[in-house]
């Protein structure tokens, strides 16, 4: 394993800390509820769905968190205004954990951000995201709604490559980057997502989190585990292969480095809880040769193994 040279940035969102070296804080591990094809919403536009179930799924991967040490978030998905406030309202009770905002669009996501912070959840709100399409609007809609963290997407569609994703953050002669956009946006807490295509790009995206924390020090982390979906070969290596194929994904990322990591459904909640948290207590023990100590005896270290 290894060290950054970099000091490295330690954000606290709500309850939870994020950032930092490898073996400082565990992989916070962040699940979506309410997407679309998720079998709870009845409606996704009205956003009507069962209480019973969701409250279940979001209680599960609250006790994974206490049973492991990983802290948790949760990406609450809407796909209208007024879908993603009644989620925002039954998820803000549901749980303390931090809550995601997650819309198709600019001008539901900004809506429900401002919604989040008018009923007092400001500081336990993520906006996500911010990629290569905000636009000044957007922009000031974000500083004017309070919320002071946000996911920046590092997704660059005119250079897929680590560089092209280091230009997307941190600009070019002639383009701003998006971490200047969003400190413009009111943002003091950028969480980085490095982007993944396509399955073989989940060893680009996890190389790139390497190279980011080294350069700016910054918590980031990535989105692994969709694309297990598309493994065109998984059925020649047994039924449970794409169940071990999101394992290898999320602990490839946390090997590099990730602070977090996006893991998609909620109902995968136990799988995943359970292959970070032990690849969380290895990286640890190999920081401590390297002097490196957890920060926190509620670390999967002291909890797992």
């Amino acid at each position: 394993m290894f060290i950054f040279e970099k000091e490295q940035v330690i954000f606290r969102i709500g309850s939870v800390e994020v950032g930092g070296q490898p073996g400082q804080l565990p992989t916070v591990l962040i699940g979506s509820i309410f997407h679309r094809g998720h079998k709870i919403v009845a409606d996704h536009k009205r956003g009507l769905f069962d209480k019973a179930k969701a409250k279940r799924l979001i209680e599960r991967q609250d006790s994974l968190s206490q049973k492991t040490g990983n802290p948790h978030m949760l990406d609450v998905v809407g796909e209208s205004l007024e879908a993603l406030e009644n989620y925002i309202n039954f998820a803000s009770e549901a749980t303390n954990a931090p809550i995601l905002i997650n819309g198709p669009n600019s001008a539901i996501r900004l809506g429900a951000a401002q919604y989040a912070a008018q009923v007092g959840l400001a500081d336990r709100s993520i906006y996500n995201s911010l990629n290569y399409t905000a636009t000044e609007e957007e922009l000031a809609g974000l500083r004017e709604s309070g919320i002071k963290a946000a996911i920046v997407q590092s997704f660059n569609p005119r250079n897929p490559w680590i560089e092209g994703m280091r230009q997307q953050l941190i600009g070019t002669p002639s383009k701003v980057g998006l971490l200047e956009a969003a400190s413009r946006a009111g943002i003091e807490k950028p969480l980085i997502l490095t982007s993944v295509l396509d399955l073989p790009s989940v060893g680009l995206a996890a190389g790139a989190i390497r190279a980011l924390k080294s350069e700016l020090g910054l918590p980031t982390g990535t989105a692994p585990i969709g694309v297990i979906g598309r493994w065109r070969k998984a059925e020649e290596y047994g039924w449970y292969s794409k169940k071990l194929g999101r394992a290898a994904a999320s602990t490839l990322a946390q090997c590099m480095g990730a602070n977090f990591i996006i893991y998609g459904t909620i109902d995968r909640a136990s799988d995943i809880f359970t292959a970070c948290a032990l690849t969380d207590a290895m990286v640890a023990y190999d920081s401590l040769v390297r002097g490196i100590k957890p920060l926190t005896r509620n670390h999967p270290l002291y909890k797992v193994l």
